[in-house]
């Protein structure tokens, strides 16, 4: 008798840790996601405060440097900083004048990253609009190529032929998927999910981040956008649901950077170029010049071992009036290394008070700027992301007090059961003991 009972309560505390084994995740990110937008209950997001409720809530994600999308996807799919991945910027740097190539194949990438890994177990793979994915090894993609044109995505999607069958099968024979809409993507998920269950899913929405870019961190489109967002993510939900999957699935809403409102917009390229060490940069007739990307912007020497060079920049920097020097401050090679920035710049400017960066080499090298930005140096509140999970595995009622994009991808490695190396740790309170 005591040997069955000792059986039966064997038997069903196998059963609970088996049903509180997750396996599915789903991971979506809402570009410029930020904390308040489920702490503060002015914005509507109903879905997003009851997976922190029924879950766990971060009060705030460190992002990388530069906060920038590509650069803080890679890391959330990687668990490494740029430094190891190799992603510095959304767009590749040109020496010989402005980049309009993005980062966009999976090649790009250093290390390994969580589909690769899955998908090498057996696992079934999804990434939609995902930063850095054309030819990822993954059952499903869509990938985000910047502004390559809907015929390179449609080249480099898969399966063969899946965004004709969207069209026809989920859009109603429509000729063109509006990719800006987060409602589509997630209506692109839900099929995804209804059709084939994959266990691992990452989103990409990026309307949020639009709309702030145009007006900052407030404004009725903005509202708007997140509020769409947050409906979006419902559209998931209610599909992991009538798929039968939602009781072994974890749902985690990240981001990748938070947001600053923008009143200046200063072009550093101009005062190297006022000091002759800027002629002409198409016919590769400089010494050092700035490549900016909205909050930040990064030196590049010709001669990387160029100190004299090197001295003639910072020493021009200091120069510079009180009201110029306001407006950003240097991140040294030691601060850059600290966060596993971009190992080929000598330094680097974040900007201050409203400052974000261009590229222009002429005219004026502090203008207006307006809306907002991101790709500062990730040391402050209004720039880190937010972060929401709820799910077999999950702790209910857990919330972290602060946390790293690089810590997403040994999360998900453990609910997963796959072994990956990474620079992160599993955020205390987010997983049940």
């Amino acid at each position: 008798m005591k040997k069955g009972l000792v059986f039966m309560m064997l038997l069903l505390l196998t059963h609970s840790i088996f049903a509180q084994q997750a396996q599915h995740v789903v991971l979506i990110t809402i570009d410029g996601f930020r904390p308040n937008f489920y702490m503060d209950s002015t914005w509507k997001t109903p879905h997003l405060r009851e997976i922190a409720k029924n879950g766990v809530y971060a009060k705030g994600v460190n992002s990388v440097f530069p906060s920038m999308t590509y650069p803080s996807h890679t890391s959330i799919v990687t668990g490494v900083w740029p430094v190891k991945h190799g992603i510095y910027y959304n767009n590749q740097f040109n020496p010989n004048g402005p980049s309009n190539e993005p980062y966009w194949q999976d090649s790009s990438i250093k290390v390994p990253t969580v589909w690769s890994v899955a998908q090498q177990k057996g696992l079934k793979v999804a990434a939609l609009l995902w930063p850095v994915s054309a030819n990822a090894p993954v059952m499903y993609n869509i990938p985000d190529i910047g502004g390559l044109g809907d015929s390179v995505r449609e080249v480099y999607s898969k399966p063969a032929g899946f965004i004709a069958d969207l069209k026809k099968n989920v859009f109603d024979n429509t000729d063109r998927i509006e990719w800006g809409k987060d409602h589509n993507i997630a209506k692109i998920a839900s099929y995804v999910i209804k059709k084939d269950q994959p266990n691992l899913m990452t989103i990409h929405f990026f309307s949020v981040d639009h709309y702030q870019h145009e007006q900052g961190r407030e404004g009725d489109k903005v509202r708007a956008a997140i509020a769409d967002a947050d409906s979006s993510v419902g559209i998931i939900i209610d599909a992991l649901k009538e798929a039968g999957i939602w009781e072994n699935t974890v749902l985690i809403v990240t981001g990748d950077h938070g947001f600053l409102d923008v009143k200046t917009s200063v072009n550093p390229n101009v005062w190297l170029a006022k000091a002759g060490l800027i002629n002409d940069v198409k016919t590769n007739d400089w010494k050092a010049q700035f490549c900016s990307v909205g909050g930040s912007s990064y030196l590049y020497l010709k001669d990387k071992n160029d100190t004299k060079t090197l001295k003639q920049v910072t020493d021009l920097l200091a120069g510079l009036s009180p009201e110029e020097k306001k407006l950003f401050r240097i991140i040294d090679r030691k601060q850059i290394d600290k966060v596993g920035g971009n190992p080929e710049v000598g330094l680097a400017l974040s900007g201050e008070n409203g400052a974000s960066f261009g590229n222009a080499v002429k005219g004026d090298a502090v203008k207006p700027g307006h809306g907002g930005s991101h790709g500062y140096y990730p040391d402050f509140q209004e720039i880190r992301t937010g972060f929401v999970a709820c799910g077999a595995g999950i702790k209910k009622g857990g919330m972290i007090a602060g946390m790293n994009l690089r810590d997403i991808t040994p999360a998900l490695a453990k609910l997963l059961q796959l072994s990956m190396k990474t620079d992160g740790n599993i955020p205390a309170n987010l997983l049940e003991k």
